[in-house]
């Protein structure tokens, strides 16, 4: 007997669990999807095998009322029809996060979203332990977007086990790796028995729950969907194995409003795949996801085009080893859309040149980024005792950077409308206003924060005009202090400590 959610918020999750066939191969030799009809949308979406003779549809509404769902399809005889009620939002149910005043983010609602972003590449294939610790540590801090691998990983501090597989079959022997080989398995080591048109239904509903955890805590879920990191074969499927896998996977994930979808993690360094490959994924994703959720895809060396129409927003890796936030005002001109740079080198002290800055220079290349109009990532490559990184399994974070991001998504937080654009003014000096109002700057406006990073001035002068009164603050971004210096107008002096990493936020006065 099916069974359904009788009532749901706006933006939640509505779910039917149907028994089906179970002869042949449920997961290819079946289908189910469900059409749902509410006064303001109609959506048919697919639905997938779970196993144990279950079949499940998953649909996330995007209004209130009254909604007809009917199921049908190859796996049962029957054809299922009823009724469900969607209440209004609640809390911080705010809706999927979308694309905002061209560079920026808002949820469906509205309400504006800075990305405040980490990578934990694979913390939801650890120990149970370890995933709790993982929660509980992002619910303590600023982080609103995880980045996290849908298959296994293997790479440098991580040649472990997975908790699950998924697919049904067997590993290669992993005792055969060490740290000097480790290159060579990529994707080629014997021994592994995979099943690839049955999938692990355990695997998944696991990243499911994983997926609802971090929407309870108000953390968008970026999904990577395949990488380069791989000893297990999953890299190297062909197109159609691929394309099972990607119908299933957006089926499964697609109804939960905090998913984004980024088609790899490196895809350069996935020469089997062609650029081909990564536009049929594309074209798969806006043609099966019925709620237009976040996509791009990351690059380790060339950029991916990310002027192609089905690309929402850039993810992009560093490719200077010193400079890369400083090139965000460029890259939004270039494409047209909001930058999130997803890694410019980690807080760490590795052998790596990309994990082993300081929390000082990871900090300042969030504010860089921030004021040039994008929105920066972290992570966090600490060697430890354990061998336990958080940039690939979790746990907590060793780093300085995590408290003075919560104090920067405070600042930004603060900003009125929607989002920081850079503003060109002195050039030695980082400054941003207010998105959307004009950069002549004969007008005045009414928000302005400057950023000196690693210069130490111990003063600084504005004018504007002679008459506009400006209430002054100067901001220490690593101490993260706030003081207030008062009201201004005319050409005026602002002393400064003559230390690195101060900023000034400047706002018109109101009475």
């Amino acid at each position: 007997m099916a069974e359904f959610i009788q009532k749901l918020e706006k933006w939640d999750t509505w779910e039917i669990t149907c028994p089906g066939h179970t002869d042949k191969n449920p997961f290819v030799d079946y289908k189910i999807q469900g059409t749902f009809t509410g006064a303001y949308e109609c959506k048919t979406v697919d639905g997938f095998y779970d196993g144990d003779g279950n079949y499940v549809v998953r649909f996330m509404p995007s209004f209130e009322g009254k909604y007809k769902f009917l199921v049908s399809g190859s796996f049962s005889e029957k054809i299922l029809e009823g009724t469900f009620e969607v209440l209004p939002a609640s809390g911080d149910n705010h809706g999927p996060v979308r694309v905002a005043n061209t560079y920026h983010f808002a949820y469906e609602d509205g309400v504006p979203y800075y990305s405040i972003g980490t990578t934990c590449y694979v913390w939801e294939l650890q120990s149970e332990e370890l995933q709790k610790q993982t929660l509980d540590t992002l619910k303590k801090s600023a982080f609103n977007k995880i980045r996290f691998c849908i298959l296994p990983k293997h790479y440098d501090y991580n040649l472990n086990e997975p908790v699950s597989y998924p697919y049904i079959g067997t590993p290669c022997d992993s005792t055969k790796l060490t740290s000097d080989n480790f290159q060579l398995f990529n994707g080629r080591a014997e021994g592994n028995r995979w099943d690839y048109t049955r999938f692990n239904p355990e695997h998944f509903r696991h990243i499911e729950e994983c997926i609802r955890q971090l929407r309870e805590l108000s953390i968008e879920a970026d999904l990577i969907v395949m990488h380069p990191y791989d000893r297990w074969g999953f890299s190297l499927m062909s197109r159609e194995q691929d394309e099972l896998y990607w119908n299933y996977v957006i089926a499964r994930f697609a109804a939960y409003r905090n998913v984004w979808w980024s088609l790899a993690n490196e895809y350069d360094l996935m020469p089997q795949k062609s650029v081909e490959d990564w536009e049929n994924f594309a074209a798969i994703i806006c043609r099966k996801d019925k709620y237009n959720h976040l996509r791009s895809i990351h690059n380790c060396r060339p950029f991916y085009d990310y002027s192609r129409p089905w690309v929402t927003h850039c993810s992009i890796q560093r490719q200077d080893i010193y400079k890369t936030a400083e090139y965000v005002d460029e890259w939004r001109e270039r494409y047209k859309k909001p930058v999130v740079l997803d890694e410019i080198a980690y807080e760490g002290n590795i052998q790596h040149g990309w994990g082993n800055i300081s929390g000082k220079e990871l900090v300042r290349r969030f504010w860089e980024a921030s004021l040039r109009g994008g929105y920066a990532g972290h992570g966090e490559t600490y060697m430890n005792p354990d061998g336990i990184l958080w940039w690939s399994h979790g746990g907590v974070l060793r780093g300085e950077s995590p408290d003075r991001l919560k104090f920067l998504y405070r600042i930004l937080s603060e900003t009125p409308g929607c989002g920081l654009m850079p503003l060109k003014q002195a050039w030695d000096e980082v400054c941003a206003t207010v998105e959307g109002v004009s950069s002549m700057l004969l007008k005045i406006k009414s928000y302005y924060l400057y950023y000196y990073g690693f210069n130490r001035p111990s003063f600084r002068e504005f004018y504007f005009d002679d008459t506009t009164e400006f209430d002054v603050e100067v901001i220490d971004t690593w101490d993260m202090e706030i003081q207030d210096r008062g009201i201004f107008k005319g050409k005026f002096r602002v002393e400064l400590p003559g230390k690195e990493y101060m900023a000034v936020r400047i706002r018109k006065h109101q009475a």
